[in-house]
């Protein structure tokens, strides 16, 4: 073998090396990528989950406003990247505690009795002010003791929130995405599908509570969305019996 040969040979097995290596140190980081978007979302390989949407307010008996639908496609979604699987269940069946299947609930509390039960037991220092006569301060959010009024197409408000009984990677963690309108409802999930690799950063498998603003949903639809402010603590901690209510409004005490 000359040297020409030798040295086409040594080039070649280098690069079959070097392509090997490549393929695995993408392979490594890729598992490793999705092993934490995994755990972050509570969802091992070929495990169940819930997906609970409130009914719509007229048509079939099943029926699910646009935009609640649209939250759940970006929610299955992610429910697939996390080779795990999804079951749409309406808001008046889901029946059973949390903690042994990670469950995505849609919807605020005046038409999703899965999320009024979830704010009442896991968020008390949350009220959402359910009135259906209108009035300025249907919808409103209170969070602690400050006050978040919708202005429809305009300026809107959401709660997002992960949230588990422990920080055990065997309790299965809750998603909150509770909107003052549909359209938030899905501007939630989809800040939740662009940001969790930032979130699993900053808070790991930790529970958090997210106050969003969607501006401007008439224009931009739900695309545009600002985080206000990381509302946790005030959402965790319960009102006092005097604090200031809104009418009407889903007390979470």
């Amino acid at each position: 073998m000359n040297d020409d040969v030798r040295n086409i040979v040594l080039g070649v097995v280098a690069a079959g090396i070097s392509a090997a290596l490549g393929w695995v140190a993408r392979t490594y980081l890729w598992r490793r990528k999705l092993r934490r978007k995994q755990v972050f979302f509570g969802l091992p390989d070929n495990s169940e989950s819930l997906l609970v949407v409130n009914r719509g307010a007229t048509g079939p008996e099943f029926a699910v406003m646009r935009y609640d639908v649209f939250a759940l496609l970006e929610l299955a979604a992610l429910i697939k990247d996390c080779n795990a699987h999804a079951q749409i269940l309406p808001h008046d069946t889901a029946r059973q505690g949390f903690g042994e299947r990670t469950e995505f609930c849609v919807g605020g509390p005046a038409s999703n009795r899965r999320m009024a039960a979830h704010l009442s037991s896991l968020l008390p220092g949350v009220r959402v002010n359910v009135d259906a006569e209108p009035g300025p301060d249907r919808g409103a959010f209170q969070v602690g003791t400050e006050r978040y009024r919708v202005d429809n197409g305009r300026e809107e408000y959401a709660l997002l929130a992960r949230l588990t009984a422990d920080r055990s990677q065997n309790t299965r963690p809750v998603f909150l995405f509770c909107g003052q309108t549909s359209i938030t409802n899905q501007a939630t999930t989809r800040y939740l599908a662009r940001n969790h690799e930032k979130l699993t950063r900053k808070y790991g498998n930790s529970s958090f509570v997210l106050l969003l603003k969607v501006i401007n949903s008439q224009a931009y639809g739900p695309d545009v969305v600002e985080l206000v402010e990381d509302v946790t603590r005030a959402a965790q901690t319960a009102l006092p019996a005097a604090a200031t209510v809104p009418r009407n409004a889903h007390r979470a005490s």
